[in-house]
């Protein structure tokens, strides 16, 4: 998992970074298929804001959260994230194929 992290009007510390790419282990434990991630942290006067973009195989998630504080926001962007994820990973299970090639729902 490729992890970018990029900072608008923001200076990414080490801290940051670290509390960041450690949330992010959360949703890897959930979906190993995660290809990229592309998080923006970005600070408009008194809201701070976290995006990210996720390539899975076959999918882009895009998830985007504001709060007062970054590290709070980071929080709300990885359960959001994890939400997403874990909802794609049930459609993927859910839509078996039988021999004929056909989609067949699991019960």
């Amino acid at each position: 998992m490729n992890i970018q992290l990029t900072g608008r009007h923001l200076e990414i510390t080490p801290a940051i970074r670290d509390y960041a790419t450690g949330k992010f282990d959360k949703i890897k434990r959930h979906f190993d298929n995660v290809i990229d991630v592309n998080i923006i942290l970005s600070v408009e006067k008194l809201r701070q804001k976290a995006e990210a973009t996720i390539h899975i195989s076959g999918k882009d998630v895009f998830v985007e959260c504001e709060d007062e504080n970054l590290y709070a926001a980071i929080d709300a962007l990885v359960d959001k994230l994890d939400r997403q994820v874990i909802k794609h990973k049930e459609k993927l299970s859910a839509r078996r194929h039988d021999d004929s090639g056909k989609h067949v729902a699991v019960e």
